[in-house]
């Protein structure tokens, strides 16, 4: 039994410095939401600069707004399917752990899924705060887990490129 418990917990350590990556970002992602809901003002942006504002935005449907308008049944929608892709995340990471690139992506990919799932959870929406403009080109405002999984899926793009070129053929 020793054996077995001892075997367990070496297979567990090995993912769990990319697990750890992920709850770093989840921490980060809802300590800049805390503040941001403390701090801006729903109605004016804070300036930064000619091209960088902090603003308070509630965001109830996906990725741009989609679905924002939907009526409420979103929230259990989206909130059920990022709790399946962070299980299925974990999943990949714990089979490939020695893959760098790889887990880096998946890991940055599970942190801005869970942040944001746990405001669907705890407040019906995800809070957004960054917004970004110029020349009259206005990005939707957005928060670092969205950063997190933007730059997670460039991360994968990126290993799977890799990947590509190493194959035989």
């Amino acid at each position: 039994m020793s054996m077995q418990l001892n075997s367990f917990s070496q297979m567990l350590r090995k993912p769990l410095h990319w697990y750890g990556f992920a709850v770093v970002i989840v921490v980060l992602d809802q300590l800049s939401k805390a503040w941001a809901v403390a701090q801006l003002s729903a109605q004016l942006p804070l300036v930064v600069n000619a091209h960088f504002n902090l603003v308070l935005a509630y965001n109830t449907g996906a990725a741009f707004s989609v679905l924002a308008d939907a009526g409420g049944w979103q929230r259990h929608l989206l909130s059920g399917l990022a709790i399946v892709a962070a299980v299925w995340l974990v999943v990949m990471i714990y089979q490939q752990p020695q893959q760098r690139l790889l887990c880096w992506g998946l890991s940055s990919i599970l942190g801005g899924a869970v942040g944001n799932v746990i405001d669907r959870i705890r407040i019906g929406a995800v809070v957004d705060f960054l917004d970004v403009h110029a020349y009259g080109w206005h990005w939707p405002a957005f928060n670092i887990a969205d950063s997190a999984i933007c730059v997670g899926a460039g991360l994968l793009i990126i290993d799977s490129l890799r990947r590509q070129d190493k194959a035989p053929g």
